[in-house]
């Protein structure tokens, strides 16, 4: 069943590299707890303690604001084919913003994506597999394009309007840390 490892192996890297979608969660002290999926090409493993994503606009906010206000975040990845697993990381996260130092050398890992917001920084506290046995099969059909149309159709200044109209505060009222200077 469940077991537990201090850091991610060769066999965890490859898993994850093969999955076409992954979930993060995260929350506050108070409040609601935040589970949403990921997928496009915007996870990247950066060593055997850390990994990150970019995050692109969304209808809100909530993992960096639960990461700002306590940085206690979970990645979840669990097969849909054959490869019966799940597996989660669980560890701190930092919401890396354009302005930070650590940008720059963070966003080289990705790919150029139309409404990339920041970078989720996870820093790996322990990694857990387990069974899978219930998770149904699905067949991968390819991404959907809409939130890169909708991300080109905004531009960027559009982009930043709606990033303060919607993503400077999370659904519980926590600042993000998005556009704060």
């Amino acid at each position: 069943m469940a077991k537990f490892y201090p850091a991610l192996n060769d066999q965890h890297r490859l898993f994850i590299r093969r999955q076409k979608i992954f979930f993060t969660a995260s929350a506050a002290a108070a409040g609601r707890i935040n589970l949403s999926p990921k997928g496009m090409d915007s996870l990247r493993i950066l060593d055997e303690y850390r990994v990150a994503y970019l995050d692109l606009t969304g209808s809100g906010n909530e993992s960096a604001a639960h990461l700002l206000e306590n940085g206690r975040m979970t990645l979840m990845f669990c097969s849909f084919d054959d490869d019966m697993l799940i597996l989660r990381l669980y560890g701190r996260g930092r919401a890396i913003q354009p302005r930070d130092t650590d940008w720059a050398a963070l966003r080289a890992y990705f790919p150029a994506l139309p409404g990339e917001r920041q970078i989720i920084e996870l820093a790996v506290e322990s990694v857990q597999t387990s069974c899978g046995y219930t998770v149904p099969r699905y067949v991968y059909a390819g991404e959907r394009d809409t939130l890169v149309r909708w991300a080109e159709k905004k531009g960027a200044q559009g982009l930043l309007e709606y990033w303060r109209e919607k993503n400077r505060t999370s659904i519980d009222g926590l600042p993000t840390g998005l556009l704060t200077e």
